[in-house]
């Protein structure tokens, strides 16, 4: 198993938000009426949390938040971390505690972890595609709606790096921006003078000629988008490291590296957190009572 990455932790009350919300959502005001039928309300067991595949680790904050929020008697041993590379059969975390509780959690606890893995891991393929260019592969505000704290803190577990977390702390002229307010120029003239000195500007340009007109005018990075590699190495060299550059659009674990190739500082990836596959993980029990 390969060593974690040291990353920023997720904010408790967020985490006890979702935690108490996916719970609520599978257990309803009945709770789990087949455990209940079927176990001892005294009934214990040992469990281990056991990745079927290999991957990268992203969510078990969120797992053992899971086991603590219906059961704060049940032992919790951690044996890897967000950001680690695990092989397939490794064990994550062991679960020693009520029977009854450790079923209730069971499904909540693997769908947070398998899901968030998969999004570390589907980034760091990425990221390992263009590790021999300066590129960083970011993701975007495609996220699952409730989950883009976590999905973007997974991002981060694969190796990538977040772009703006909302629509709140940075400002990006997309295309629909330009074409209300009636080009490139007017759109960054009214962007800069609405803009605190904290917050960046960024512009999405589909041409050359865009960006030329982009460059009149002191923004902070261009997204380039859907431009082809030829384009995206003429873009690169127009801006001559004035600005950020950062290019968008069919980014593929295939595609990546020619993309990489032209020299931009950014590649967005929006796929990677709505559309990663879920890694596979299993709850094996050891023994009951």
């Amino acid at each position: 198993m390969m060593a974690a990455s040291v990353l920023p932790p997720l904010p408790r009350a967020r985490v006890k938000q979702a935690v108490a919300q996916a719970l609520a959502e599978d257990l309803g005001d009945a709770g789990d009426i087949t455990s209940t039928a079927v176990l001892h309300a005294d009934a214990r067991a040992k469990a281990q949390i056991i990745a079927r595949e290999a991957g990268r680790v992203a969510g078990l904050d969120l797992a053992a938040a899971a086991f603590r929020a219906v059961d704060p008697e049940i032992a919790l041993t951690l044996r890897s971390a967000d950001g680690a590379s695990i092989a397939a059969g490794a064990a994550l975390l062991d679960v020693e505690g009520n029977a009854r509780a450790i079923l209730a959690a069971e499904r909540v606890a693997l769908n947070f972890l398998g899901h968030l893995s998969g999004v570390a891991s589907a980034t760091h393929a990425i990221v390992g595609a263009v590790s021999d260019r300066k590129a960083k592969i970011c993701c975007t505000r495609k996220t699952t709606p409730g989950l883009r704290i976590f999905e973007k803190h997974a991002v981060c577990a694969g190796g990538g790096v977040n772009h703006r977390f909302g629509l709140y702390d940075g400002i990006l002229i997309k295309d629909n921006h330009i074409a209300i307010a009636s080009g490139v120029g007017p759109a960054i003239e009214a962007a800069l003078a609405h803009a605190g000195h904290m917050v960046n500007v960024e512009v999405e340009v589909d041409t050359l000629d865009q960006l030329h007109e982009a460059l009149i005018h002191p923004v902070d990075a261009v997204l380039l988008d859907n431009m082809t590699p030829s384009e995206l190495s003429q873009a690169v060299k127009i801006i001559n490291g004035r600005i950020i550059s950062e290019a968008s659009g069919r980014v593929t674990v295939e595609t990546a590296p020619a993309i990489a190739a032209t020299g931009v500082d950014y590649i967005s990836v929006g796929w990677v957190t709505h559309s990663a596959p879920c890694l596979d993980f299993g709850l094996d029990y050891a023994s009951t009572d």
